[in-house]
């Protein structure tokens, strides 16, 4: 085989390497069924309960993509044992790569896109707007792109950055997948940062 074929064979299995870890996370919550209770993407979507649990749902699917990040790395020392030596290598290099992307975040490197830490606080601006502390006498905590904010009052009741939440994106299906492929779930702006001195 050619140095062409031998890199399009390098190439697809690279696309297949990095694509199959992240395949529960591109796909399992983004059918309609399981978005009748969160607003369409982009619009901020209300705290609740089923917004809590989508969160440790892709915190688990992100996990999980060691699992199957595994398998295809066995396939592709298979491959480069057995098969086509461009393709297994494709297949070890990019799924070898999920791995150590992932581990970085224990490493003191960027966290995961969805962790419980994200989880619990969602639950803890839901308690506190509905305790004495609240921020308005009708407070609608949302989550917008750069922090959780009353929808009522206007006020930041946190300052954290909205991930994909499993919704179906409104950027079409290839664009939406190709741009959740580079981000890998992590928001696309940083947090809303905090006041200085100046500006209170």
């Amino acid at each position: 085989m050619g140095l062409v074929g031998t890199m399009f064979l390098f190439a697809l299995g690279a696309i297949i390497g990095h694509v199959s870890p992240r395949l529960p996370t591109l796909f399992m919550t983004r059918p309609k069924g399981f978005n009748i209770r969160f607003s369409s993407h982009p619009d901020p979507v209300e705290l609740s309960p089923y917004l809590t649990q989508r969160v440790l749902h892709l915190r688990t699917f992100y996990w999980s993509s060691f699992l199957l990040a595994g398998i295809v790395m066995f396939f592709g020392g298979v491959s480069l044992r057995w098969g086509s030596a461009g393709f297994g290598f494709g297949l070890w290099v990019a799924s070898s790569w999920t791995i150590l992307s992932r581990l970085q975040a224990f490493l003191g490197g960027r966290p995961a896109p969805w962790t419980h830490a994200m989880a619990v606080e969602l639950q803890s601006v839901m308690d506190a707007s509905r305790s004495e502390i609240r921020c308005c006498s009708h407070p609608v905590p949302v989550w917008q792109q750069q922090c959780i904010q009353c929808s009522s009052c206007k006020a930041v009741l946190s300052r954290i950055a909205r991930p994909d939440l499993g919704r179906k994106r409104s950027d079409g299906w290839v664009a939406a997948t190709l741009r959740l492929l580079i981000t890998d779930g992590h928001p696309f702006t940083d947090p809303l940062p905090e006041l200085t001195l100046e500006q209170e």
